[in-house]
């Protein structure tokens, strides 16, 4: 066996120490003939792994499948329903029991022998690092076969292996997601190993804080040590470092960095001076938590020589860095009255309360220390008063008027004109003190300079003509991921028999039990239709023979949908309408057209182009397909002319589509929906239902049609295993059954709670169909109010848009909220910068009805404690009453306002009440 079979046949076997053996075996020829080959071989050997993972694949999924239905089958001979035996069969760990996971992992088995196969016998250095880094190896699973790549990598010249050290290094990125890989552990080990000279690259530095630390014997250590405080991205990397020796199994580098000071190796003094001069640079918070716990733990003195670096980090620092500043000025005693005052201002405009709080102490002590002559702290006064935090204001008012004879009359002049930002009750107080009894608050609106604005304009999806047909049906099956494709498709299929050809790209459709995207489907029609009667007998359950065998049996194409657990409704039931004409196909009775085909892009049909589609199969003795029929019936709009439902009288007597399409326009079927909330105690359910969330219910009287029943019945609960499951499919299906669609998005917003405004694009075309809105919709609203991440701007204007479209329900909207910010634990800033930011665009009567609706579910009941999050809702409830000029007492908050104390959950619900009760009168 030549040299170049042993390293192929160790690539096929996965084995990458086997191919680090044989490449160092080689000789010169040898190594010539292997770095030849190699690059061709690639295709092969990825081919070949990938073939053996499918086959074991394909043998996990038979058996998974017949153990499925094997289950089921049994249980409901036991007398037990199909919908329960799944659920039995899901939660009872009877799924794990014939679940069995193929490791991913060997998809790759080919990459790093192949690796260490090119490294050991490319020429150059640079060869090799593009080898190594090359994007067929990308994505890799089990990261770069470290020691197997030193081993052959050692066998070079030095010289060469410090080219290398250097160039790997330099493919390191500025993020440690990928750092997993090995790709850190390769470079920094070739670095310390050829003692090359370290690169001036940042990515490199993050990436060596990535590592567990051992600064006393690491000869990187004192050239990397002074690029820490440099380098972005290295304190992301240690934004966990607590300091806590043993976290995750690795020692903090908190420590290790202080004991290399305590020991003498590096100056305490240049480690504190970094940190200073990394928070000069500014960064995020999480940027600079690592260098605040550092500065903390190195115990820097209270000196002189930092106090206008210190000075310099107040306003707009992070607030840990502005806290630690602080403490150092605090501690540096001595302070001049002009460094006091650039303090105490830069911290006023913090929007922090601890620090505002903490600016309004030392204002407080520089009052008392100074003379009688306050003008100069006139302004940082004033400017307390514009603090959102009312607790803020107040003590603000209190600690004016309490230094109220030490101003002089231009002192006190600049101090009356900044009352007038104050809430009436506090105008007043410091109106006593200051002789200003014309100061008077606005009286529609509170601080901020609220001014009413109409909602905006927001121009409605143009319900235009829904396109033809779709021409070259065996394209790309790909194209399914728009919503209205399929109908396009089906349509085309249908209508033209001249375009049905064989699919352009084939694949093991007939091996497999259940056909769950619609482009098995469509791939199986095309088929049938050029090759009728040649799909093979299906294979016997657990099995994934690809040839006809006795034991084998013929298919009905119902047999091939998955269960409607695994999918969502809306996917299931375009699902069965291509099982369904899959069906006709075979036995030749596929219809001229279909009936369900939308007139409108919006997914609804013109009912008067129903009844002619109606009469047209009448006229031809043509039967509909069931489930066409029932789609086509939910496609239509709530409203429909009489001359229209007088038609499909005359049609129900001649036919039994006719009579269906009479029937629907009578008496439409209308679900019940509804939100069940468990118990706040409630423990993980059967289902596996996550306990605080609520669960979606659609009731619905059978109709005897299985699409109207199925579309129309509680969404599954296990979101993760919808296969092809297009969110934006739900409008085009169910166009005037909005509240319906909503519920089947409720499970998606379950598991997306803490991000959920991906989402909001789907929610967002509810606004536009027909139909009540119920608690889904209003659940739906109420979580994307909440969103703080980057969709939050088009999460906001959805609500605009909704109260636009007069589809907001917003008092259960805040209900729904409520019970949300009670159980979920979504911060109640969020929702208060959603609330204040529409209130703000227009819709301030539709955020006071939210917040009217949210605080009797959200309040603290009798008995219950208060929090910032409770005083913080009534605070802007207050804002949003005038606002909106609202009117009528909210029990509730009547019965916070009547309790003892002065708390600032108290105080804002007093004056909640007696806005609302003064309203009233």
């Amino acid at each position: 066996m030549s040299g170049w079979e042993r390293v192929a046949e160790a690539v096929g076997a996965g084995d990458a120490s086997r191919s680090a053996d044989e490449v160092l075996r080689l000789d010169t020829a040898g190594c010539r003939e292997v770095a030849r080959r190699l690059p061709r071989h690639i295709g092969s050997a990825r081919q070949a792994t990938h073939e053996r993972f499918d086959r074991l694949r394909e043998q996990a999924t038979a058996e998974e499948q017949q153990g499925r239905k094997t289950f089921i089958a049994a249980e409901v001979a036991r007398g037990l329903s199909e919908e329960e035996a799944f659920h039995r069969w899901w939660s009872t760990g009877s799924y794990h029991a014939h679940h069995r996971d193929v490791d991913w992992t060997m998809r790759d088995d080919w990459i790093a022998p192949m690796m260490v196969a090119g490294a050991g016998t490319l020429g150059g250095a640079a060869a090799v690092a593009t080898w190594i880094f090359r994007r067929d190896f990308a994505g890799r699973n089990g990261g770069l076969p470290v020691e197997p790549l030193l081993r052959v990598i050692a066998a070079r010249p030095p010289e060469w292996q410090a080219d290398l050290a250097v160039r790997v290094a330099g493919r390191l990125r500025g993020t440690p997601r990928g750092w997993g890989d090995g790709t850190v552990a390769l470079a920094l080990e070739l670095l310390r190993r050829t003692g090359a000279p370290l690169p001036d690259h940042e990515p490199l530095v993050a990436a060596w804080v990535s590592t567990t630390p051992d600064l006393e014997g690491d000869p990187l250590a004192e050239h990397l040590i002074p690029r820490l405080f440099e380098a972005e991205g290295v304190g992301r990397v240690l934004r966990d470092d607590r300091g806590e020796e043993g976290q995750g199994g690795r020692r903090s580098w908190l420590h290790a960095l202080r004991d290399l000071a305590d020991a003498g190796r590096v100056e305490r003094e240049a480690l504190v001076e970094g940190c200073v001069r990394r928070f000069l640079r500014g960064g995020s918070a999480t940027d600079l938590r690592f260098f605040v716990r550092l500065h903390e733990l190195l115990e820097p003195g209270h000196g002189p020589e930092r106090v206008r670096d210190y000075l310099r980090l107040l306003p707009a620092a992070p607030g840990p860095v502005a806290e630690l500043a602080l403490r150092q000025l605090s501690g540096a005693g001595g302070l001049s009255g002009e460094d006091v005052n650039d303090a105490v201002a830069a911290l006023l405009f913090r929007p922090e309360g601890k620090l505002v709080r903490a600016g309004l102490t030392l204002l407080d002590q520089a009052a008392r220390a100074a003379g009688d002559d306050l003008d100069q702290l006139a302004p940082a006064l004033a400017s307390a008063f514009l603090c959102e935090s009312y607790e803020v204001r107040e003590r603000s008012v209190r600690l004016a008027v309490k230094h109220a004879g030490r101003f002089t009359p231009a002192g006190a002049e600049a101090v009356r004109e900044a009352a007038g930002v104050l809430p009436p009750d506090l105008a007043a107080c410091l109106a006593e003190a200051y002789g200003a009894a014309a100061v008077t608050p606005p009286s529609s609106a509170d601080v901020g300079g609220f001014e009413a604005v109409g909602l905006p304009a927001f121009s409605a999806p143009s319900r235009r003509t829904f396109p033809g047909p779709i021409e070259d049906l065996a394209g790309d099956f790909d194209q399914f991921h728009h919503e209205y494709a399929l109908d396009r498709w089906l349509d085309g299929f249908v209508r033209n028999p001249h375009n049905r050809k064989h699919p352009r790209r084939s694949t093991d459709l007939y091996t497999r039990q259940e056909w769950s995207n619609l482009a098995d489907w469509t791939e199986a029609l095309l088929r049938e239709a050029t090759d009728p009667g040649r799909e093979p007998r299906l294979p016997a359950r657990g099995t994934t023979v690809r040839e006809r065998e006795p034991s084998a049996r013929e298919a009905k194409p119902h047999e091939r949908l998955p269960h409607r657990e695994l999918v969502s409704p809306s996917h299931w039931a375009m699902l069965l309408r291509c099982a369904e004409i899959h069906s006709a196909l075979k036995e030749e009775t596929l219809p001229p057209y279909l009936l369900a085909t939308p007139t409108r892009i919006s997914g609804h049909i013109d009912p008067a182009e129903l009844a002619d589609r109606i009469e047209g199969y009448q006229n031809a003795g043509v039967r509909p397909l069931p489930a066409d029929l029932q789609q086509a019936l939910l496609r239509l709009p709530r409203e429909v002319d009489p001359e229209v439902s007088a038609r499909a009288g005359r049609l129900a007597r001649h036919s039994e589509a006719g009579a269906a399409l009479e029937r629907w326009l009578r008496q439409r079927p209308e679900p019940e929906t509804r939100l069940e909330w468990p118990r706040a105690d409630a423990p993980l359910g059967a289902r596996g239902w996550p306990a605080p969330f609520p669960r979606a219910v659609v009731r619905l009287e059978p109709t005897g049609m299985a699409l109207v029943d199925a579309l129309l019945s509680d969404p599954p609960l296990m979101t993760w295993s919808v296969p092809g499951g297009n969110l934006a499919s739900g409008p085009l299906v169910l166009p005037s059954d909005r509240e319906a669609v909503a519920m089947q998005l409720v499970p998606h917003m379950v598991r997306s709670w803490q991000h959920p405004g991906y989402l909001h694009t789907y929610v967002t075309a509810l606004c536009y169909q027909d139909g009540p809105a119920g608690e889904g919709m209003a659940f739906l609203f109420g979580m994307l109010l909440a969103e703080r991440g980057w969709h939050a701007e088009r999460c906001r204007e959805l609500l605009l848009r909704a109260a636009a479209a007069k589809c907001l329900p917003a008092e259960e909207c805040g209900r729904q909220l409520g019970l949300c910010l009670r159980r979920i634990g979504i911060p109640m800033s969020q929702v208060c910068a959603g609330l204040e930011d529409i209130a703000r665009k227009g819709a301030h009567r539709e955020a006071w009805a939210i917040m009217r609706g949210l605080l009797p579910v959200f309040l603290p009941g009798p008995g219950e404690r208060g929090n910032a999050a409770h005083t913080r809702a009534l605070e802007l409830a207050v804002c949003l009453a005038r606002w909106a000029e609202a009117r009528g007492t909210i029990p509730e908050v009547a019965g916070i306002a009547t309790r003892k104390g002065s708390s600032g959950l108290v105080r804002a619900a007093r004056r909640l009440d007696e806005h609302l009760d003064r309203a009233d009168q």
